[in-house]
Order: C-alpha cells, then sequence, then structure tokens
C-alpha cells in the first residue's frame, strides 16, 4: 500500500532496485511545510513503515516520513510514537501531527544570515562542529553547509522544539494527565544523522563489519526510570522509583505519596501527573556521520524491541526481498515472535521505520559490478549467511479500529499483559486536568494578591 519502490534485489550486502519508473500513491503522500512530502504509512524509495495493532486494545503507536524535509532534496525526517494511558492514541497522533512543522520552523533558525522578525542574526549558529568519532575522512566536507551546525545546538533547538510540544499538549483539548507519549526521531541531512529520543522506543543502524556480514549499532538508549542520572533526577523531584514484586524487572515512576500512575519510561509527551516529579519532555540527541557500510536505519516502539534482539531486527531488514516491504517484514516477525516467547501474554503494538542510506543502484550497475567482482576472484562467491528464511508477510496488514469506546480503548490494564506502560490512574485523573487545574489556581492567587 502506497510502494512507490518497484523491483528489488540485494547484491553484495547493499540494496539494489532495478531502473524502472517510480510511482507515488498520492492517497498516501500528503502535503507538508516547505514543500515537504509527508507520509504517515506506506512506502517511498529511500523508507517503509508499517505498523500493526496488538490485543491491548487501540492500536496506539503511530509513525510519519517527511521527504524533502525542510524543503531540502536530500533530506528526510523520520519518528515513530508510542502512546500509553487512556488517550494515548490520541496523544501519539497530535504529536506525530504537529512536531515535524514545529521542527521545520526551528531549523530556519540555523540558516546562514537567517534573522528573526527583531532583526536578531543567528548566523554564528552556523559552525560545523559536530562530535563525529566514527569518522576520520571528514577533510572534503563544506563548513558553508548550512545544515550543519554544533551538536550543542542540535541538542538546544530539539529541545527547544519538544518543550514547546508538550507545553501544546497541555493547552490541548486532550486530557493527558495520565496519557502520553514517547517519540524516537530521525533527521537526515545528507551523509549526517541526527537523531532525537524521548522514552523507551530505539533506533539502531545496520552497518557492516570485516565480513560483510550486519552489524546493529544502538543509536539511542532505552530511557528507563532505573538508569542511574534518570532515578536521580526523578528521585530529586521527590518522584519515586520502583518495581513490583511481579515484575521485578520492570522499574516505573510514582507519584510521592500515591502508587500511581507506575509509569515504566523516564521521558515522555504528556503525563503530566508526573511533570513536577521528574518526568521530563527533553530527548536525548546524537549524531553520526554515515559511512560507506552503514546501510540502513531502524526506528520502532518497544512491542518490536520487546522480543527481537538488534542482532535479529537487522537481519530481517536485510533479508526482505523489497525495502518496500521490509517495515512491514519487521513487524510480521515481531508478532510471532510475541505469540512463540510469550504466548500467556497480550501482544503490544508494533511498529517500525527503515529508513535506507544508500540510493538504489540501477541493474546496470548491478552487472557491471558482479563482472568486476568476478574477475577479481576465482573462487566462487560466498553465500550470504545474512539472508534468514521468513515467513510470507502478505497476511499482515495495517489494522483499522474505531476510536469509539474507552473501555476498549483502555482494556491495556485488564488481562494477561507482559509489560504495560502505566499500571493505575492517580484518584484525580478523572476530574479536571491536574495540570490545568494547577495554573488556575495560581492565576488565582496572583489576583487576589
Amino acid at each position: 500500500m502506497g510502494n512507490c519502490c518497484s523491483s528489488e534485489e540485494k547484491h553484495g550486502g547493499f540494496w539494489e532496485v532495478e531502473d524502472e519508473e517510480y510511482e507515488d500513491d498520492d492517497v498516501e503522500r500528503l502535503e507538508g511545510d516547505r514543500g515537504a512530502h509527508r507520509r504517515l504509512h506506506g512506502s517511498c524509495r529511500f523508507a517503509s513503515m508499517h505498523t500493526q495493532q496488538g490485543k491491548k486494545g487501540i492500536n496506539q503507536d503511530a509513525m510519519t516520513i517527511w521527504e524533502d524535509f525542510n524543503g531540502e532534496k536530500d533530506s528526510i525526517f523520520c519518528s515513530v510514537f508510542d502512546g500509553h494511558g487512556p488517550l494515548g492514541h490520541k496523544v501519539a497522533c497530535h504529536v506525530r501531527d504537529v512536531l515535524p512543522s514545529k521542527l521545520s520552523q526551528e531549523l530556519r533558525l540555523l540558516k546562514p544570515n537567517y534573522s528573526d522578525d527583531e532583526g536578531e542574526d543567528y548566523s554564528d549558529a552556523c559552525d560545523f562542529d559536530f562530535n563525529d568519532d566514527d569518522d576520520d575522512s571528514d577533510d572534503s566536507q563544506d563548513n558553508e553547509d548550512t545544515r550543519h551546525v554544533s551538536l550543542s545546538s542540535w541538542k538546544a533547538h530539539f529541545g527547544k522544539v519538544f518543550h514547546e510540544m508538550d507545553e501544546e499538549l497541555n493547552r490541548s483539548p486532550i486530557n493527558c494527565v495520565c496519557s502520553g507519549a514517547t517519540a524516537v526521531s530521525i533527521l537526515k541531512q545528507g551523509d549526517h544523522l541526527t537523531i532525537a529520543n524521548l522514552g523507551d522506543s530505539r533506533a539502531i543502524l545496520c552497518t557492516r563489519d570485516s565480513k560483510d556480514q550486519p552489524l546493529p549499532i544502538p543509536l539511542t538508549v532505552d530511557l528507563k526510570p532505573n538508569l542511574p542520572t534518570e532515578a536521580e533526577r526523578i528521585k530529586r523531584c521527590r518522584g519515586r522509583v520502583f518495581a513490583l514484586d511481579e515484575e521485578p524487572d520492570v522499574y516505573r515512576i510514582w507519584l510521592p505519596d500515591d502508587d500511581s500512575p507506575g509509569l515504566a519510561m523516564a521521558r515522555a509527551f504528556g503525563d503530566f501527573c508526573l511533570k513536577d516529579y521528574g518526568l521530563i519532555a527533553i530527548p536525548q540527541v546524537s549524531y553520526r556521520k554515515i559511512t560507506e557500510r552503514d546501510e540502513f536505519v531502524v526506528l520502532a516502539t518497544d512491542g518490536v524491541w520487546d522480543v527481537l534482539s538488534n542482532e535479529e531486527v537487522v537481519k530481517i531488514v536485510a533479508s526482505a526481498g523489497k525495502r518496500s516491504m521490509a517495515a512491514e517484514l519487521l513487524v510480521a516477525r515481531a508478532v510471532r515472535a510475541w505469540k512463540h516467547k510469550y504466548p500467556t501474554s497480550k501482544i503490544d503494538d508494533c511498529a517500525a521505520i527503515c529508513l535506507f542510506l544508500k540510493a538504489p543502484l540501477s541493474s546496470k550497475k548491478i552487472a557491471m559490478e558482479m563482472q568486476e567482482n568476478n574477475m577479481k576472484s576465482q573462487q566462487p562467491p560466498v553465500a550470504d549467511i545474512s539472508r534468514i528464511t521468513v515467513s510470507d508477510p502478505g497476511s499482515v496488514r495495517l489494522e483499522t479500529t474505531k476510536e469509539n469506546e474507552l473501555k476498549e480503548e483502555w482494556s491495556a490494564l485488564e488481562g494477561v499483559s507482559r509489560v504495560n506502560s502505566l499500571l493505575k490512574l492517580p484518584r484525580f485523573s478523572s476530574v479536571m486536568s491536574w495540570r490545568k487545574r494547577s495554573k488556575g489556581l495560581k492565576d488565582g492567587e496572583d489576583e487576589a494578591g
């Protein structure tokens, strides 16, 4: 659905595609800011994405791909969002629809000689100063490239955008007291990757080792409450972090005087009942320079990572016959792993984006490379052991659901489930938004004073 990739093959460890015309489905491709092309599902020449509803109620995962992001032809923005709580699906979809536009507007500040409405010049922010520990061949870089700024500047800009997104959620009609969403985002600009992570979704990169086998490189850290720096911040803000006896490996955030809500992540949009107790909406931002051996990036929600290792994920994606089917194949394997590993648990929602870093080669170039390789070696080619046998994922399709009954939407807290993101609603969750109520009380005190 929405595929714009034609027939492909994998040759020598790299993705290839026959030289045919690409077609876009206008239904899948929407207009974004500054000429960007926005997708909510389907695939394109450089990426594929897929999601499948689990057995916990409505699908609370969301995702988006923006091609030509910020009006730049070789720029692409990808992000997956994992909602939780009674209205987590609405939070995830709202962030999906708003966050990219906010980031695009913020990136205008990175342009050389760009001035805001008050005439302040931001050109000094555009110094090329990435922390590039993985690459030693940057002598050919153009320091005047307007997109390449310091990592500290990226952290500041992403932090500002995520904070504004969180504040907008607080003002929105969506009750986000005990509902929220994680986000993991990738901005690819030429051969530069900037990663922003908020929560426990994950991004990994597949590169090739010395034996030409797929090797996963983590791009993010799962921001769980038991990480030392996260736990220290939460406790400093009077929040509590502990695991229940029945799930000793799952640490959660709890209110100071109430054993709720038990959030299983340390950073998220929304969840305003915990924002004064250590939960933050500031992303971890990192950078990587793409090398010749890097092939693709996978972004996925925890429904995938709970049952598949990083190594398994890169092998599955590398084995896909077509780029357009890679994400669907990965989700299908995750669902199958849930049924095999946790047969008595409710399957979690699964969502994945596969972003390919190299342009597909034409069939003519493939033939030339194969002929060149055959001339260099008289020995028969070694079998590509990265390929694995997989079942036909054709039966897996994006399931549509109706957002109608809160009881059905909140069934995640009922029955047997391996890990719920949120365990218990605080006593005040059914009344006026805690955050807005506090704001109203403060405004009243100011007027009285």
